[in-house]
């Protein structure tokens, strides 16, 4: 039984001895910093019932704890706040079971399985920093959702099929002149991407041409060379044409083994990796299905609709009059593919929030259709990124490149930590290793420690930084931990918790505190899929420790038990930050 049940069922016998009030909802929230206490019960819910002010409430449950709980040591009551505070022999406890508990933080299986797609590139470019901020997402949910119980699948739809592709292919057809990753030096996907660029180079000039020759600059687009040259090439691939197969197989395969690069790079995999190639015609018979039922209508052009005024929403086309699929009626049949493979209890999709109405729109024709695993799909918007000079945009090269910017975040992690000079006897490879896992902590950290829903603007100068809300602040406190642990192995002092006797100092108690709501962080950014709350966990645990280690002495206490209590909680917070870090996808460097 936790220590917060124990509280919980405590308060519930006080509340029924003074105020015969059964079965009320005890819901303890962490005690606000300047005031004494860890644990606050709110009383404002029992003045109608008790017919007693909450502070007199709050005075007689705290006078009956300290007399009859096990685990209080004393309160103080403000208005309406019963603030808690538990004797030194519930933190030891505690802290013993925390200690000697190698899962923990890691719940039980839920017997529940989880999906979570995400990343989802397209093949005509590489991954940029937008993308960079979707795995980090997808990645460290998937963990969390791990941690929390759930068996967990990770999916990847690629986006390798469309008119957005043949753009960069008919560029490289008319311009490449056989280039090849091998022959120019560059990486498939960039390669890719730079024929994506070229194409738009062109059509705004074919565009501007038009234009000057009288036609509006709509008509112009619409009849541009090269845009009816890429719907040409469309309908080529539609149809098999082989040398237009041979081309997209060719494009593809080098941004595959780009990708796979940058995935490798950033700590990113996959259980499975679904493609659109495979699954765009997928879903034409959902829709068949949906017309004899009476989900669907026709239109007289021969299209098929759906009325989802009723849910908030409008009429949605699901195919085309020409029989052709749209994105909806692929998503369609993608979702039941996914279903039928794995036939999980939830589907996740991480997806940027310019999509929230399309998921709404994917589910609620789900629930039409009378799906039963439609409850449980969810859509994880996250808000775009953008950078101190605006916003991102492909077509025009505009984009961060994640490689260029993960190449960018070791530089800078490399010139941080010479200028501090702190690793002069590191050999080159382990200097190597070490710029690596501060720059991707620099930038998994400052990606994930923002609230998904929120569009967030990022600085790679200040997310680099070893003081403040940062990756390196808290794996900087992991390395400083691990050179203590060090210390007291080479001083033969063992990790040891002292008898029921001693007297703990307030700073060994806010640690155990501290490391106590781990799990209950872990659940939390589960229930929520809400990384960044184990972010903010792992920075204020670090912060916790960082006072401890400012408040009192760990090895020149003269009470040796006070020494091996707190070389104890200092391996106990190094292991916290490990899994909570970890659980972000970011390693911790072993010294710094």
């Amino acid at each position: 039984m936790t220590i917060e049940a124990i509280l919980k069922a405590d308060i519930q016998k006080a509340v029924q001895k003074h105020f015969q009030l059964d079965n009320q909802d005890i819901i303890l929230q962490p005690t606000k910093k300047e005031f004494e206490g860890f644990y606050t019960f709110v009383t404002f819910s029992l003045t109608k019932a008790a017919r007693k002010a909450p502070a007199e409430i709050g005075q007689l449950i705290g006078e009956e704890l300290v007399a009859s709980s096990s685990v209080v040591a004393g309160f103080n009551v403000v208005q309406g706040f019963l603030n808690i505070s538990l004797k030194d022999s519930t933190w030891l406890e505690l802290f013993g079971k925390i200690a000697t508990d190698e899962a923990f933080g890691t719940l039980p299986s839920n017997g529940k399985s989880v999906m979570v797609e995400f990343s989802s590139p397209n093949t005509n470019k590489p991954l940029h920093l937008g993308h960079l901020r979707n795995n980090f997402l997808g990645d460290s949910l998937a963990k969390v959702l791990k941690a929390s119980g759930y068996e967990v699948i990770k999916t990847c739809l690629v986006n390798d099929r469309g008119i957005h592709i043949c753009k960069s292919m008919l560029a490289y057809r008319e311009l490449g002149n056989g280039e090849t990753p091998e022959t120019s030096g560059i990486k498939g996907d960039h390669l890719a991407g730079k024929y994506y660029v070229l194409f738009d180079v062109e059509y705004k000039k074919q565009i501007k041409a038009l234009v000057a020759e009288g036609l509006s600059e709509e008509e112009a687009a619409k009849k541009a060379p090269w845009i009816l040259e890429a719907q040409k090439l469309l309908l080529l691939w539609e149809n098999n044409d082989p040398e237009t197969v041979a081309l997209w197989q060719k494009m593809n395969n080098w941004v595959y083994a780009g990708f796979a690069e940058t995935y490798r790079k950033i700590g990113v995999s996959f259980d499975k990796t679904y493609y659109e190639s495979n699954t765009y015609l997928l879903g034409k018979d959902i829709i068949e299905e949906g017309l004899q039922r009476g989900v669907f209508f026709k239109k007289a052009d021969n299209s098929v609709w759906i009325d989802l005024t009723e849910e908030g929403l409008d009429e949605k086309l699901v195919l085309r009059g020409d029989g052709t699929s749209v994105y909806i009626t692929q998503d369609l049949g993608t979702t039941e593919l996914k279903n039928n493979d794995f036939g999980n209890d939830r589907y996740l999709w991480v997806v940027g929030n310019e999509q929230d109405y399309h998921f709404k729109v994917l589910f609620a024709i789900l629930k039409r259709l009378g799906r039963t695993y439609a409850d449980d799909c969810h859509h994880i918007s996250y808000g775009m990124v953008d950078l101190p000079s605006g916003k991102m945009k492909s077509r025009e090269g505009t984009v961060v490149d994640a490689d260029d910017l993960v190449a960018q975040m070791i530089q800078t992690a490399s010139d941080r930590t010479q200028d501090l000079g702190k690793i002069d006897d590191f050999n080159s490879e382990e200097a190597k290793q070490l710029y690596s896992q501060l720059a991707l902590g620099a930038l998994k950290y400052f990606l994930l420690k923002v609230d998904p829903k929120k569009r967030m603007l990022f600085n790679p100068e200040e997310s680099i930084d070893f003081q403040g809300h940062t990756g390196p602040f808290i794996q900087y406190t992991y390395a400083r931990i691990r050179s203590i642990m060090r210390k007291a192995e080479q001083a033969g002092v063992a990790a040891e918790i002292p008898g029921e006797s001693y007297v703990m100092h307030q700073a060994e108690r806010e640690l155990v505190f501290a490391l106590s709501q781990y799990p209950v962080k872990v659940l939390a950014a589960a229930n929520e899929f809400a990384p960044s709350l184990i972010s903010q966990y792992a920075f204020d645990l670090a912060k916790v420790y960082n006072q401890f280690y400012a408040e009192v002495s760990i090895f020149s206490d003269p009470d040796p038990e006070a020494v091996k209590l707190r070389v104890a909680l200092s391996g106990a917070v190094a292991e916290t930050i490990r899994k909570s870090l970890g659980l972000l996808g970011i390693d911790v460097p072993e010294r710094m």
